[in-house]
């Protein structure tokens, strides 16, 4: 059990949506709550969460060093790219974070010491090479397939992504409007 003197329960808020976590005396249980709806994030949440709570939930939580959470992560993330790296430090980072802010502000978060943000810092990001209009516009035009060319023109014209367009289906058209089910973003 992971012990926050003064805590017994605990809201987690996570860039995305929110973690419940509710600590008892046998282990902690954690609850997502209906506005947090991207599988990939809860995942996460629930895997690192679940890892850390196996790895120090008998523990106080002001026992644990910036050394053994290096330690941790560096085991949890091995062999994975640095986006996941990062993504999973975020994770336990807001967990502390949280902690700190609604029960032990005199606490000091083990995530932040500069060692650990360096090892995982956010990726490069990469440089995409931006195509010209007439480019674009000369790849439209010669495009002989007709969906194909649709999908080139929605991307192109209306910004959307590819998997939106994909998943695009005649009742998603409405007078001269598209519905689109599900955006990644926005």
């Amino acid at each position: 059990m992971i012990i926050c003197k003064g805590a017994p329960m605990i809201y987690l808020k996570m860039t995305r949506g929110q973690l419940r976590r509710f600590h008892r005396q046998s282990n902690i249980t954690y609850i997502i709550t209906e506005p947090t709806r991207k599988k990939n994030t809860l995942e996460t949440c629930r895997f690192v969460l679940s890892h850390f709570n196996s790895r120090f939930g008998h523990r106080d939580l002001r026992s644990i060093k910036s050394e053994e959470v290096l330690s941790f992560l560096v085991s949890l993330t091995k062999n994975n790219t640095q986006a996941t790296k990062r993504n999973r430090y975020s994770v336990l980072a807001s967990f502390f974070n949280f902690t700190i802010n609604t029960s032990q502000p005199d606490f000091s978060n083990p995530c932040n010491s500069a060692v650990i943000r360096k090892v995982f810092k956010r990726p490069h990001a990469n440089q995409w090479q931006i195509i010209d209009k007439d480019i674009v516009d000369e790849i439209i035009f010669r495009c002989l397939n007709i969906r194909d060319r649709l999908i080139l023109v929605l991307m192109a014209r209306g910004g959307m992504r590819i998997g939106e367009v994909l998943k695009l289906r005649p009742q998603d058209i409405q007078d001269r409007k598209l519905i689109i089910q599900n955006p990644k973003s926005g």
